[in-house]
């Protein structure tokens, strides 16, 4: 990851956790974001199938540039795997540091390197968003395609936005 962005990053992961405060129960809302009770962002589904803006935009993101390898709607490909299985005990932290820093794996029949989007702006500015859409597939809370409802888009979002897009 470019030294340029680690601080961008960094502020991400400072922010997500900065809703500690908030997260008291299962699922706290902070300005039109969720998070769990282990005060790490979750997604929210209606019981009309209406989803919270930051899984929507996950959603819109991780088709953006993740299914490329990893399948459309996280099941995953011929080429990477499912994200789907794998975000079922992928923690926060873990997710963050792979999207960020990539992986590499080596076994005796196979090589496999996920490359580092650390230095993305299309995607971390947007991790927190890529995680919880992935979340709620993992967990089979949205089903496959585009969400068919979802929340208006808070004025946080749009903030936080445009100060990670400036960053770069």
């Amino acid at each position: 990851m470019s030294a340029k962005f680690l601080p961008i990053v960094l502020m991400t992961l400072a922010m997500s956790f900065g809703a500690a405060a908030y997260a008291q129960e299962d699922k706290q809302e902070v300005d039109g974001k969720y998070f769990d009770k282990e005060e790490e962002p979750t997604y929210n589904v209606k019981e009309d199938g209406t989803v919270d803006w930051y899984t929507y935009s996950g959603f819109r993101r991780y088709h953006s540039e993740c299914h490329v390898c990893h399948g459309p709607d996280g099941l995953g490909s011929t080429y990477a795997p499912a994200l789907a299985e794998t975000m079922k005990t992928m923690g926060y932290a873990d997710f963050i540091g792979v999207v960020a820093s990539g992986k590499e794996r080596i076994t005796s029949s196979e090589t496999s390197k996920m490359p580092a989007f650390g230095d993305n702006v299309n995607v971390y500015c947007y991790m927190d968003d890529i995680y919880v859409y992935l979340k709620a597939r993992a967990d089979e809370a949205i089903p496959r395609g585009r969400p068919k409802k979802r929340d208006k888009k808070p004025e946080q979002a749009t903030t936080y936005e445009n100060e990670c897009r400036e960053g770069t």
